[in-house]
């Protein structure tokens, strides 16, 4: 069962700088305490050009992500996650659990949380979906779905980086100076024709025209 997601969350999950000229890599964190799980959603991801962070528990994580008041000490990598993926029946913490604590936190919430479960229960994935997981897949993951998220997450970094470009063309227009308006070119205009010409002198009768015939500008 999958659902549609929002804007924000893939949008806000893309905002780090990528080179132009490389494709963007999808980093994803996948969380599963089956060792047989754990590598076959890392083979899948790896195969599809994501790069992966794989961890057996909703505790590590939390040490991954900085979430449980420390950084990790194992040597793990502080890098930018785009998206996670975690099994749902863990022992200790459960994905739910990870997932609320994922959404709780003002500065990770906006990364998509997909869920995963070899059981079919709608209760559970009703709840997953209204605490704020982009997505409830049930194992054995597919290639197909995993292509499908990437397509999403990337697809939301495609429409973020058109609409900077968008903003910073506008910006670039607005302080462009506007072309003079037709009145203004006219009174330069004459303005000019006024150094250049010749005087005439104050008893020409082209001077003795009535007020009301004289040329309005």
């Amino acid at each position: 069962m999958a659902r549609t997601a929002g804007e924000c969350g893939r949008r806000k999950s893309l905002q780090k700088a990528e080179n132009c000229d490389h494709p963007p890599e999808l980093h994803v964190l996948a969380v599963d305490d089956s060792h047989v799980d754990r590598k076959v959603i890392e083979h899948l991801l790896k195969i599809s050009s994501c790069r992966v962070t794989a961890v057996e528990s909703g505790t590590r994580a939390l040490q991954y992500l900085g979430l449980d008041g420390e950084r990790s000490s194992d040597g793990f990598e502080a890098l930018k996650v785009n998206l996670i993926m975690t099994d749902y029946s863990m022992p200790g913490m459960t994905g739910y659990e990870l997932l609320k604590k994922i959404k709780e936190s003002s500065a990770l919430r906006e990364i998509p949380v997909v869920i995963m479960s070899s059981e079919n229960i709608m209760a559970r994935i009703d709840r997953c979906l209204e605490e704020g997981a982009e997505d409830f897949l049930l194992k054995p993951v597919k290639l197909a779905d995993v292509k499908r998220l990437k397509d999403f997450v990337l697809g939301g970094q495609e429409e973020e980086n058109g609409e900077r470009a968008s903003c910073k063309r506008k910006q670039q227009d607005d302080h462009k100076m506007p072309p003079p308006s037709p009145l203004i070119s006219l009174l330069q205009t004459s303005h000019a024709c006024d150094r250049t010409s010749t005087p005439i002198p104050s008893s020409s009768p082209t001077l003795l025209q009535s007020p009301s015939k004289r040329p309005r500008l």
